[in-house]
């Protein structure tokens, strides 16, 4: 006689429960249940079994293009996302907000997710070249999961047009091998030994922002100044620096791990990896001030794979695979759901993470210096001179 292994529609929803909960693994689940060997179509029936695609393959096309900074995603998610949906991955890389605004701008660009920073929202949406959000196709969206400092800046007008990546601070990464272990602490120490034992050795970002935005801070000026005298003292600093430097570029990670440079501008991520790898890099933030900055997901306007925008954005969203991007680039997210998920070394980290007195003195970016004319000049004329 065979043996009866049913279970009671009670006990079954008990152990469902338990298994959702995280009480019990998804093999005990399947074992007590008696369901193992139809686990593949229960997990389609089953929320707390199915792996949570937004979409099935095939549904969305065959790509999704995402335009995106240096060093800045898990390539293992992106493989995760195509396996799941059949969408192959196509990245663009840039290097300055001034780049990604220039290609919307000229149309074309082929984008289906583009990762834009907050002060630069609102110019997408006066320029019509940002889609709202139908956030119904975004199930792993929770509002209410974000710091409103870091998610804020999507929504204009009340309506919403991004949902946050992550936020991070600008600074310098220094390798204190050069220096006899000895860090630095200000903007002036940055540019000063770049003229002088540092000569050579030294990048800067090619990026308006944070490159004049530096300049300004030596002077203790606004990171944001668009005061003509006060950008006049910027660039006459940058000129002089200028042949000091080793190169003008926002992918500075190769010259640093190689020793060819030394010091750079450099965004919270990648002193996180330049640290991790080569401990005597280190990041610092200027005591003088800097950039407090939240990087968003959004669609653009004529975008050739909508579905598949939205697919990925739900996909990035979804607290799991953002926790791999954390551990993978090294930037703070500001959604509760992920950092549940993060270790404490991590949530801990004073990289991640800076005291609240060098926290507190910086300055989100201000959208009047994207397209600000004197400030782009600047930026032409000290990179020809």
């Amino acid at each position: 006689m065979s043996e009866d292994t049913s279970i009671s529609k009670k006990k079954f929803m008990e152990e469902l429960r338990r298994y959702q909960k995280g009480s019990v693994t998804r093999r005990h689940f399947l074992g007590v249940t008696g369901l193992g060997a139809a686990s593949a179509v229960i997990g389609t029936a089953l929320p707390g079994l199915r792996a949570n695609p937004a979409y099935a393959a095939g549904d969305i096309g065959d790509r999704v293009v995402l335009a995106t900074w240096p060093n800045y995603h898990d390539q293992a998610n992106f493989d995760m996302f195509t396996e799941q949906t059949g969408a192959f991955m196509q990245v663009n890389v840039f290097g300055s907000n001034e780049e990604m605004l220039a290609k919307l701008q000229a149309g074309g660009s082929g984008w289906d997710v583009f990762v834009p920073t907050n002060y630069t929202i609102t110019t997408y949406v006066e320029e019509e070249l940002i889609e709202p959000l139908d956030v119904s196709k975004l199930p792993n969206y929770d509002a209410s999961a974000f710091d409103p400092r870091f998610s804020d800046a999507g929504t204009v007008d009340g309506v919403l047009y991004a949902v946050p990546k992550n936020w991070g601070t600008t600074g310098f990464a220094l390798n204190t091998s050069h220096t006899g272990g000895n860090g630095m602490d200000s903007w002036k120490d940055f540019f000063d030994r770049t003229m002088d034992d540092f000569s050579g050795r030294t990048m800067v970002h090619d990026y308006q922002l944070t490159t004049i935005g530096a300049a300004l801070n030596y002077h203790g000026y606004s990171f944001n100044s668009v005061d003509e005298s006060e950008l006049a003292d910027a660039e006459k600093l940058l000129i002089a620096v200028k042949p000091h430097l080793f190169a003008i570029s926002s992918d500075y990670q190769p010259a640093m791990r190689s020793g060819d440079a030394w010091m750079t501008i450099c965004w919270t991520g990648d002193g996180k990896q330049l640290n991790t790898d080569i401990t005597e890099i280190q990041y610092i933030l200027g005591k003088e001030g800097g950039e407090l900055w939240s990087d968003y997901y959004a669609i653009p306007k004529g975008a050739p794979h909508t579905e598949a925008a939205y697919a990925l954005i739900n996909f990035m969203l979804d607290p799991e695979v953002n926790a791999r991007e954390v551990l993978a680039h090294g930037y703070p997210v500001a959604d509760s759901r992920t950092n549940e998920l993060l270790p404490e070394e991590i949530l801990n980290d004073p990289i991640l993470y800076p005291a609240a007195e060098l926290l507190n003195a910086l300055e989100f970016g201000a959208a009047a210096t994207l397209t600000d004319p004197n400030r782009a000049e600047l930026m032409a004329r000290f990179k020809s001179a």
